[in-house]
């Protein structure tokens, strides 16, 4: 894999974000990686977490190499403490991460294939709540979302129950007033039914992992119960777990077994 480490210009947040990129290359000859370079690619977005930033992936798992086998493209965006929304008080990441990258990375790599289908984004935590909302709210972008013990319900977050960074001046900052997440685009219960009402829409296939042990777990349940009831197209499982990269770790390989890499999308 060819890995770039780039800082481009944001015409939506009006100022420079890094990210990192990793691309399919012939690596067939070098010890211990598999691995051959394609003219056109898939390419999953790859969301970090609420304590992380852009390199977190690459520094603590194995990312390039699970990748390498897959012929896969993913690109590593930094999204500071965004949740992946407009900000009511701060930048609009939502905007950035669903329009601007991947039409800004389409043009910079042109290997990366356009197509819908092709197109996938996965993430841990704040990252996984990112990637799901963007499944529910940016399917005409992207066919794949998939979340890793993921922030499920937002507003029982932004109340502090469980007990995460942040003040009520930061969640304030993100949303506004925090009673009215609950019903709102940011809220993942609200995206998953106006998804189901819509007639015409592209399918979205949706991936939930949770470690039991983990805090967030009994939200994910909750969110898992209302995707199914709302019979959108969800593949969710648990296993004993902690809130920890020794489970994502596993677990993206797991993603990247589900995505429909080297097969038609049915």
């Amino acid at each position: 894999m060819a890995l770039i480490d780039i800082t481009i210009s944001s015409q939506v947040l009006e100022r420079e974000v890094d990210l990192l990129a990793i691309l399919p290359e012939d690596t067939r000859g070098m010890i211990g990686m598999g691995g051959a370079d394609a003219s056109i690619c898939p390419t999953l977005y790859l969301l970090h977490g609420m304590s992380d930033d852009h390199t977190i992936w690459l520094r603590r798992t194995s990312i390039e190499r699970y990748a390498a086998e897959k012929g896969l493209a993913v690109i590593m965006p930094c999204a500071d403490l965004s949740f992946y929304t407009d900000q009511k008080m701060g930048d609009p990441f939502w905007t950035f991460i669903t329009e601007e990258l991947p039409s800004v990375c389409q043009s910079l790599f042109p290997q990366l294939s356009p197509r819908r289908e092709d197109t996938y984004v996965a993430g841990l935590s704040m990252g996984g709540y990112g990637a799901l909302k963007c499944g529910l709210r940016a399917y005409n972008t992207f066919s794949y979302a998939a979340g890793l013990s993921s922030v499920a319900d937002v507003s029982i977050v932004a109340h502090n129950d469980p007990k995460f960074l942040g003040s009520r001046h930061y969640w304030e900052d993100i949303y506004g007033d925090i009673d009215a997440i609950s019903g709102s685009f940011d809220d993942l219960f609200a995206a998953g039914q106006d998804y189901a009402k819509k007639k015409e829409k592209p399918p979205i296939h949706l991936y939930m992992w949770c470690g039991t042990e983990d805090a967030l777990y009994s939200q994910n349940v909750k969110l898992k119960k209302h995707l199914q009831k709302l019979k959108l197209d969800l593949t969710y499982e648990e296993s004993p777990g902690t809130h920890s990269w020794a489970c994502w770790d596993e677990k993206i390989q797991t993603i990247l077994n589900w995505l429909p890499l080297g097969k038609e999308e049915e």
